[in-house]
């Protein structure tokens, strides 16, 4: 059965990393994926969470009657320089021992490194999985990884044979919708071809920048140094989720055991309570159809 989670980042201002197992429940979801907080993980920081907190975050959760299937670091894995990827693998090093701790099985996370430097980038993530891979097979984990906007690999084609080369059956992608455009809009191509390896589906909708000879949205003139991307709620964008279900139907991926699609929608935080469970009947129906 397909398990449908609620990310909390829109809930992170005003309420504190113990609350989130009780609002994912209060809004009607019975899953929860851990994104960067001051508490537990931060953004490109070393982890702050000590085993007292993991196990009062664990009684939350259990209490709450929500199970926390993956959590979401971001660190500069595949960053070009050498002191700032040292320093991120130590933080995932870290990371992968809460994973373990909470009984969280899965991982997912971005490449983290420079659209710029793409060939020093790439390096230094494969460099840093030299290190990490072993741990995470060690322990039983799954590693999945976004080609994110801006980063060092955006198109998902090229972003998979990145994580093809790892040869590991404990990494896989995560398919983030809301990436679409970025990704080269080929979701009917792209994820037939990573198949069973698909990891995590994001699903906020987003525009196509690339519209009106990219003319149409956020950024004038075309070619400024910018990602444009939005994390919409969905029907707000110009994402084809019926296309993306039937496709993710069509490799058996809502059939899977382990599937997780994540509600992820940043950008109405002001309405994200009734944003949230929108989410989740749209999913439901996307799902069910």
């Amino acid at each position: 059965m397909v398990r449908i989670a609620l990310d909390p980042t829109p809930f992170h201002d005003g309420h504190a990393l113990l609350e989130f197992p009780d609002i994912a429940a209060r809004l009607g979801y019975t899953h929860l994926q851990l994104t960067p907080h001051a508490d537990f993980s931060p953004f490109f920081r070393y982890p702050k969470a000590d085993d007292g907190l993991v196990a009062k975050l664990k009684r939350a959760a259990r209490d709450a009657g929500v199970s926390i299937p993956a959590i979401l670091p971001v660190q500069r894995i595949s960053w070009p320089d050498e002191p700032q990827r040292q320093a991120a693998v130590r933080n995932f090093r870290r990371i992968i021992q809460l994973a373990v701790e909470l009984e969280v099985p899965v991982i997912n996370t971005e490449f983290s490194g420079r659209p710029e430097r793409q060939e020093d980038s790439e390096a230094a993530f494969y460099t840093s999985m030299e290190e990490l891979l072993p741990i995470i097979e060690r322990e039983g984990l799954r590693l999945n990884v976004d080609p994110h906007p801006d980063d060092f690999v955006e198109d998902g084609l090229e972003g998979w044979r990145v994580l093809r080369g790892l040869n590991s059956s404990a990494v896989g992608f995560v398919y983030v919708a809301s990436h679409t455009f970025h990704y080269g809009d080929r979701a009917t191509t792209l994820l037939p071809e990573i198949g069973d390896r698909v990891g995590a589906v994001y699903t906020a909708d987003t525009f196509d920048h690339t519209r009106s000879h990219g003319l149409r949205y956020i950024t004038n003139p075309p070619g400024n140094a910018v990602r444009v991307h939005q994390h919409l709620k969905i029907g707000d964008g110009d994402v084809n989720w019926d296309e993306l279900f039937t496709t993710l139907r069509e490799i058996g991926y809502l059939d899977r055991d382990d599937a997780l699609i994540v509600s992820n929608v940043f950008a109405e935080d002001e309405n994200r309570d009734e944003v949230s469970r929108y989410q989740l009947e749209k999913l439901r129906e996307l799902i069910g159809s």
